[in-house]
């Protein structure tokens, strides 16, 4: 699968989002963290789930050709997937949001990207700066919810951030077995990393995540880690992720209602892709 520069998904329709100067990403990193960041996180949960709702509505239906013209070169765009939940159409703008492919992606690299968006953060698990986040120094392994140490150094961390427009499931990047799930409840500030300029990371250090293990045949430890952000409803585990359980690779693991990352602490280091580029469900890791 091609690689789409940093450059091509900000001008492309089909990956548009918008640059931002400097002012103007510390005026929103201001009131993303020091603003609505300092709200109770049952408030930052209410208000989003509210504004979530809106988009269940039969209304927001209506929402959804304007919005695949306007962000999405292909006039076929949707015929590449079908409504979720077994339904005959999309009912809601919610529908279209959790789509479901039509054909499942193939690939036969061993390991493969679980999701699809813009790769915004890469690097070893030891190179990463620890992050202040509420008067506490937190380091890597904070977001995947582990002890220090537990991660090797020589792991290689990966944040993918999905834009509104990017499908929003996550899959097994391989074939393993579930060894860990773990709930970490935390706050839902703005996920758009081209406004944490420094660190494009940092709300992953601190918003509400679902952090998955999954093992492979060699023992090795796949740690993921699947962030929700303000507007998220709900992120809703797939049918049969449990602990202990076989996955297939690009088995389904998880969905989520509007907003979200997805880390990854990988023992291999990514072959095809770099930091600010695009990457696909499927494509070989």
């Amino acid at each position: 699968m091609e690689t789409s520069t940093l450059e091509s998904y900000y001008s492309d329709p089909h990956f548009t989002v918008f640059k931002v100067p400097q002012w103007r990403a510390n005026l929103y990193q201001f009131l993303s963290v020091s603003v609505w960041g300092k709200l109770p996180s049952h408030i930052q949960k209410k208000v989003s789930a509210a504004y979530a709702s809106t988009y269940d509505k039969p209304y927001s239906k209506w929402i959804i050709k304007p919005y695949i013209k306007i962000n999405y070169q292909d006039k076929n765009y949707l015929e590449k997937f079908k409504p979720p939940k077994g339904k005959k159409s999309f009912d809601s703008f919610q529908d279209f949001f959790i789509r479901e492919f039509r054909t499942p992606p193939k690939n036969e690299s061993p390991y493969v990207w679980p999701c699809e968006g813009l790769l915004c953060d890469e690097g070893k698990v030891g190179d990463i700066d620890r992050v202040k986040v509420k008067c506490d120094e937190r380091n890597i392994t904070t977001i995947f919810g582990v002890a220090a140490d537990t991660i090797p150094d020589n792991y290689s961390f990966t944040n993918v951030f999905l834009h509104n427009k990017n499908y929003h499931r996550i899959h097994s990047p391989i074939e393993g077995t579930i060894s860990r799930i773990q709930h970490v409840p935390g706050d839902l500030v703005v996920l758009r990393p081209w406004i944490y300029k420094q660190n494009p990371s940092l709300p992953a250090f601190r918003n509400e995540r679902y952090n998955i293990d999954i093992t492979d045949a060699d023992g090795r430890v796949w740690y993921m880690s699947i962030v929700g952000g303000p507007a998220v409803g709900t992120i809703e585990l797939s049918e049969h992720i449990a602990l202990g359980n076989k996955v297939g690779k690009l088995q389904e693991v998880a969905l989520f209602y509007l907003g979200s990352t997805c880390c990854m602490a990988a023992p291999l280091d990514p072959k095809f892709h770099s930091k600010n580029t695009f990457v696909e469900v499927g494509a070989s890791y």
